[in-house]
């Protein structure tokens, strides 16, 4: 994975504070309720009798599997993380990790907004694009009112950044 430079610092997984709060309550949840609802079910199923050909008892096993490999996960996301609070950055008007990106498309003159996100954050539905992606990547040091161009799997495309903001 690519790594970041913020001063001397590397960022191996740059993350906002609300994504950080958000691992963090998913943490929670599986570390609570949904371990004590999986161990109830393997307890239930164990409870018919033979385990060899129980699959209520193999699925819960599964699912117990599951969940406490996403809490190793989660646990070792946060451990690297780089958690930045670009609420607390002095606006500049050039594009950075957290900004929110508002674009102009110069071909059709509709406009775009982007949140730059960390890669467990990212979610095209809610325009949170991930620092990675290519769009970012060709946003991150420019400043408001510049062009940008951005290959794309169907063409070069060509923005205008009209705003940038530290939300």
């Amino acid at each position: 994975m690519e790594r970041w430079r913020k001063g001397d610092k590397a960022m191996s997984n740059p993350m906002t504070v609300k994504g950080a709060e958000s691992l963090r309550e998913e943490m929670a949840h599986r570390k609570g309720a949904l371990r004590q609802e999986i161990t109830e079910a393997i307890a239930e199923a164990r409870a018919h009798g033979d385990l060899k050909e129980n699959a209520e008892y193999h699925a819960a096993r599964e699912q117990q599997s599951f969940n406490e490999g996403r809490i190793q996960e989660i646990e070792s996301r946060l451990a690297d993380a780089q958690i930045i609070d670009v609420s607390k950055i002095a606006a500049t008007g050039k594009v950075i990790f957290g900004s929110t990106v508002s674009l102009i498309d110069c071909d059709t003159d509709e406009t775009i907004r982007y949140h730059i996100v960390g890669e467990d954050e990212a979610d095209v539905k809610l325009n949170k694009i991930s620092v990675m992606s290519p769009i970012a990547r060709a946003l991150i040091g420019k400043m408001e009112d510049d062009l940008v161009s951005v290959v794309t799997p169907g063409g070069d495309r060509e923005y205008e950044i009209s705003s940038v903001e530290y939300l």
